[in-house]
């Protein structure tokens, strides 16, 4: 038999764990047994037609839910084109609904739920074999003639070092890609608006076998490692060991990202992080809601104080990028209620803030009890609530577009002294700077159309002069400088451009050439030409102390009117958290009279 197993990933960066886990389970018995990885982004045309040039016995589809409606389309398709050819769902898209998926599309012959390895090896062995008795396979939906078949429930897998390695071939299509990896499966938590909480219990691999995995995706030279373990730090000594196994690797260029839950984050474990080679590990934070009485609705068991004292020293190591998450829409969780959670979290500054919008997903306990908080949303792919009891639609689009500002301004780091400053002298809380910000997006039409990183500075200078308007020159001041940390050899525009004469090109050399400047400020530059050097720095001049500003947290309480001149210094070490080094060189340049 000729059988593929494929999926539709959301971009071509990541790669599929689910199919290399399907391949790896029923390669012995099926050597030839094909993967193919296509996107979301890719013509559906496209797709079909690719499937149908393999002259495919059987097409196995793993569904999520950014790709459910396209995998449907392409199995109808591929039914009315090669009537023959068999077609199996499977993954979490599929797995709660499956009788009616069949018999809402005739297309389908089998549905494969709950955990796949174990059944789809025992469907094909049986396709094979031409055996028509399907009801004893554990964990399958299918149809005989007109009537859908519904078989038990699956066990889950106990020993999971059963299945083989997903990783044992085909390592080159990894290079340069997000590998999504796996040491545990379940999760301790029942949080209500998740899927983990439908499995109890967490079921670990062996360390022994995680490290064999991991060592051969670092040999492989993946972007990066992404555990989908849902709480990694579930066991402390055998998340530790994992982290310390990685460490001893000597990565280079490969970051590790894992899902942790704060406060279980004990002094132990965070001594051991505060000496992570930068940039080596980021962490995922689910936090939600500040708010206790949601919290305690969707039964997510954390101590915020904890979490926050834990984010808090993280951010503090200067090593390790921190990814907070919060959900609007949660029960009890308002406008009012959504903007305390913005605030409580926005204060610790995580190098990533993502606002994600509450999605009613199939086998959740929250999408059992819609009624009970008095969700609406559209029962289709990504089953977003649109308003609820607690929040309405006009407030939940408000939060669309302060999640628009959030991650273009916030999160990329490029305005971080800017929008601090805003944010520090002139709004009350950073929610209300990002909802004044959002409704001049919206008035001045900003939204929906693509903005390079100047003109994301321009926008930012425009709304401070029309919402703000004190003390101009020192905002474009201060948005010089984030430019010029941000962009290596920049071509400063003309709208944040000194209004004062430049430094000469002929001091700037003429300081790069001696000995004590180098000593002083570039050591890892000694004995190498000016003219070599000029490209790795940049000096500027400001109107103001900018320096002094920035280490009083962007607060204006008093202005430097002084000439100040900065040697900006751009590091070669792809660190995370300091772009380049910023000296105040003032006293070092003498102009001629």
């Amino acid at each position: 038999m000729k059988i593929l197993i494929t999926t539709l990933n959301s971009k071509f960066i990541h790669t599929s764990l689910s199919i290399r886990y399907l391949k790896s389970f029923v390669k012995d018995d099926f050597p030839d047994i094909e993967i193919e990885e296509y996107t979301i982004n890719q013509n559906i045309d496209y797709i079909v037609g690719e499937i149908f040039k393999k002259n495919l016995d059987i097409v196995a589809f793993s569904c999520y839910i950014w790709n459910i409606e396209s995998i449907l389309q392409i199995s109808e398709v591929l039914k009315i084109v090669n009537p023959n050819i068999k077609i199996i769902l499977g993954g979490p898209e599929v797995s709660f609904d499956g009788e009616t998926l069949i018999m809402n599309n005739p297309f389908i012959d089998f549905v494969v739920y709950g955990e796949g390895e174990e059944t789809f090896k025992e469907l094909l062995l049986s396709l094979k074999n031409k055996n028509k008795n399907l009801k004893s396979i554990k964990g399958l939906i299918f149809k005989d003639e007109k009537k859908v078949y519904v078989n038990e429930p699956r066990p889950l897998i106990q020993d999971l070092d059963i299945i083989p390695s997903p990783y044992d071939s085909n390592l080159g299509d990894f290079k340069n890609r997000i590998v999504y990896f796996e040491s545990s499966r379940g999760c301790p938590f029942n949080c209500r608006f998740c899927l983990s909480s439908t499995i109890r219990g967490v079921r670990f691999f062996s360390i022994e076998r995680v490290k064999e995995d991991l060592k051969k995706l670092i040999d492989a030279e993946v972007k990066q490692v992404k555990f989908v373990d849902r709480t990694f730090n579930a066991k402390k000594e055998y998340a530790l060991e994992i982290m310390n196994f990685i460490m001893e690797q000597n990565v280079k260029n490969i970051n590790f990202h894992f899902e942790v839950t704060a406060h279980l984050l004990d002094e132990d474990v965070l001594n051991f992080l505060e000496n992570v080679p930068e940039g080596l590990f980021q962490f995922e934070i689910g936090v939600q809601s500040t708010n206790p009485i949601t919290l305690e609705a969707i039964d997510r068991k954390t101590n915020t104080e904890k979490l926050m004292k834990v984010v808090k020293k993280i951010k503090s190591f200067n090593n390790i990028h921190q990814h907070l998450d919060l959900i609007a829409g949660l029960p009890y969780e308002d406008i009012g209620s959504f903007k305390k959670s913005f605030n409580d979290i926005y204060a610790l500054r995580p190098e990533k803030l993502q606002l994600g919008f509450l999605k009613l997903l199939k086998g959740s306990e929250l999408r059992y009890k819609k009624e009970l908080y008095g969700y609406k949303f559209l029962d289709k792919p990504p089953y977003e609530v649109l308003e609820s009891n607690y929040i309405k639609y006009g407030e939940m689009l408000q939060l669309k577009g302060i999640e628009d500002l959030v991650e273009k301004y916030a999160n990329e780091l490029f305005f971080g002294n800017s929008v601090s400053y805003i944010i520090n002298n002139f709004y009350d809380t950073p929610f209300d700077f990002f909802e004044s910000f959002a409704m001049y997006w919206e008035r001045e039409d900003l939204s929906g159309k693509s903005h390079s990183r100047v003109d994301l500075y321009r926008i930012l200078l425009e709304f401070y002069n029309n919402s703000v308007g004190e003390y101009t020159e020192l905002f474009r001041n201060i948005i010089r400088f984030d430019f010029i940390y941000n962009s290596k050899s920049p071509t400063i525009p003309e709208f944040i451009e000194s209004k004062k004469e430049d430094v000469p090109k002929n001091k700037k050399h003429e300081f790069l050439k001696k000995q004590e400047n180098l000593v002083k400020y570039l050591p890892e530059y000694i004995d190498t030409p000016a003219k070599i050097i000029i490209n790795e720095v940049y000096i500027e001049r400001f109107n103001y102390d900018i320096l002094k500003l920035i280490k009083r947290d962007n607060r204006v309480d008093e202005i430097n009117l002084s000439d100040t001149i900065i040697l900006f210094v751009y590091k070669h070490d792809r660190k995370v958290f300091e772009k380049c080094k910023c000296f105040d060189v003032t006293d070092e340049f003498i102009y001629g009279e």
